[in-house]
């Protein structure tokens, strides 16, 4: 670049040259030697701005050094750019989502900046050396329930371990690993039990990396399954039986083949559509609807109760399945205490009508003893703090994984390090100053239907 700025450009000058300055390193004053000046480029958008640095060279009066030279605070030494220019290559990189190429031409656009690509890496660099960590975690600390959620996020060939508190709506910390096994969390969950956290409950999904380092390394923490996890698999087998019951639906009434089409005429027409729909109309309607069978019943309407029983008109073996959708609702329901909720489990296994479905029979081997105890360790909490799913932190992976994946791919672990401390550094700002990771609601209550 021009270390001078053209004729017209404007320019700003900057002083910093007084008769003694501090040494970097000890503090202790040194004698201005001489003066010296040189020219930075800073930010004005749409036009370039300059700065004219005026600084000097003292003599130290210590042993760190011979001689050193003062520099402004908002400028690196032996800098071309000020620290505005750097912050704006960070803005573009974590808030606004570009790439390298694109944060160039944004720069120049806006700020008629020629920018290299190793520059906007070096910005990435100094971002980190701004970074307090400790202090973050030290925050943390402080303000820590002890309520854990722990999850893992694939980002190509590493993996991203993730710790968050979802009551303090806090990043507790992370670790990027090239193999997600047991040895690398151990590490993780040691390294955040010598932070000093000692949760009380830990939130996971069903992964089996968790059980036995859980108890490892917390072994008085209670382990909680998320019961989003839980609920989305059960209501999968749910709607499998829906895809067996209407294909079945389907091939009513053809003898088991296909028949050769025909062309009929207006009057056969007109008589069939008096009967009523057929088999294969009958299997559409539930196909459309079949998400009717694992909503929530205080969440439909008019319509969908007249809908619900027009599924039960064309195909009564979907009762069962309707019934056993309201019990395990009321099974995880929060306005229970955890011996009515092994009762009711109790009950759910020994009904007849459920063991005649085999999909059912494979959503209840889910709600195993052992098992079924960590799904309800949520009850043992107290009312106001019963987190039972951990969303907290996958809402979290969600937000990195947009950044990472969609808008800005780093293929090396040294990139994909610097911009997660960056990225997660920034989410870690954003909740102290009360912007919540995620403003949704707990998804958990409105499990997705699959596909078919």
């Amino acid at each position: 670049m021009c270390v001078k700025p053209k004729p017209g450009e404007k320019v700003v000058p900057v002083r910093c040259q007084p008769k003694t300055y501090p040494c970097p390193t000890c503090g202790r004053h040194g004698h201005r030697k001489r003066r010296l000046d040189r020219f930075v480029r800073s930010l004005d958008y749409g036009r370039p701005l300059w700065l004219h640095l005026f600084y000097a060279e003292y003599t130290a009066r210590c042993d760190c050094r011979k001689s050193f030279r003062s520099c402004p605070p908002n400028l690196v030494p032996k800098a071309d750019y000020d620290n505005l220019v750097r912050q704006a290559v960070l803005n573009r990189i974590l808030d606004d989502g570009l790439n390298v190429e694109r944060t160039r031409s944004a720069m120049k656009r806006d700020f008629l900046l020629e920018l290299s690509s190793g520059f906007i890496y070096d910005c990435l660099d100094w971002g980190l050396t701004r970074l307090n960590q400790a202090q973050q975690r030290r925050l943390a600390l402080k303000h820590f329930s002890g309520y854990l959620c722990v999850d893992e996020l694939h980002l190509g060939a590493y993996t991203l371990l993730l710790a968050t508190d979802p009551v303090s709506d806090r990043i507790i910390g992370y670790r990027l690993v090239k193999i997600n096994d047991q040895a690398h969390l151990r590490c993780f969950l040691r390294a955040l039990q010598y932070w000093g956290f000692e949760p009380k409950v830990v939130v996971t999904d069903g992964s089996n990396l968790y059980p036995a380092v859980l108890a490892e390394v917390w072994p008085a923490a209670k382990h909680q399954l998320c019961v989003f996890h839980v609920l989305q698999d059960i209501t999968n087998k749910v709607l499998d039986g829906v895809r067996r019951l209407r294909r079945g639906q389907a091939r009513r009434g053809n003898g088991g083949r296909k028949r050769r089409l025909c062309r009929k005429r207006q009057k056969q027409q007109a008589r069939a559509r008096r009967r009523g729909p057929t088999a294969k109309e009958k299997a559409a309607f539930v196909y459309k609807h079949r998400f009717l069978i694992v909503k929530r019943t205080e969440n439909m309407n008019r319509k969908d109760w007249e809908e619900r029983g027009q599924l039960f008109e064309y195909l009564p073996q979907l009762r069962p399945l309707w019934y056993f959708c309201r019990e395990i609702y009321l099974l995880f329901s929060t306005e229970q205490v955890i011996r009515l909720a092994r009762r009711r489990r109790t009950l759910l296994l020994k009904k007849a009508s459920y063991q005649e479905v085999p999909e059912l029979v494979k959503a209840m081997g889910l709600l195993e003893g052992e098992k079924f105890d960590k799904m309800v360790a949520f009850l043992e909490c107290p009312a106001g703090q019963r987190v039972r799913t951990n969303n907290h932190v996958e809402r979290a992976n969600r937000k990195l994984r947009y950044d990472e994946k969609v808008r800005y791919k780093f293929r090396s672990e040294r990139s994909l390090d610097r911009f997660l401390r960056l990225r997660l550094d920034l989410l870690a700002r954003q909740a102290l100053s009360g912007q919540p990771l995620s403003a949704k609601a707990d998804p958990s209550s409105a499990p997705h239907p699959g596909g078919d």
